[in-house]
């Protein structure tokens, strides 16, 4: 009897569940590229995250901000564009320009 259940503290240490709610689309779109890579789609979801989340948690110990390549571009757009200034913002860039 002890040696059973020092298997099962041993794996319950090992691996703990993890329930993640998903709309249809979302999880269509795990299963495909689990099946992309061929993976179950519990070896993908670990796969892809926990090193997604080492990155981040790498770059946050560097102070530096991970991005996707999705990200990235997302945001050198961003700063492409020139910003639409509110008219507070208007009034505040005359005021320090001395203009009244």
């Amino acid at each position: 009897m002890r040696a059973r259940s020092a298997r099962k503290t041993r794996a319950a240490k090992l691996a703990s569940p993890l329930m993640v709610r998903l709309d249809e689309d979302s999880k269509r779109c795990l299963v495909e590229a689990a099946g992309l890579r061929n993976l179950s789609l519990s070896d993908y979801v670990r796969t892809v995250t926990v090193a997604q989340a080492g990155r981040e948690v790498r770059g946050a110990s560097q102070q530096v901000t991970v991005m996707t390549p999705a990200e990235q571009l997302a945001f050198w757009n961003a700063l492409q564009e020139t910003p639409k200034l509110t008219p507070a913002q208007r009034r505040l860039g005359s005021l320090m320009r001395g203009q009244s």
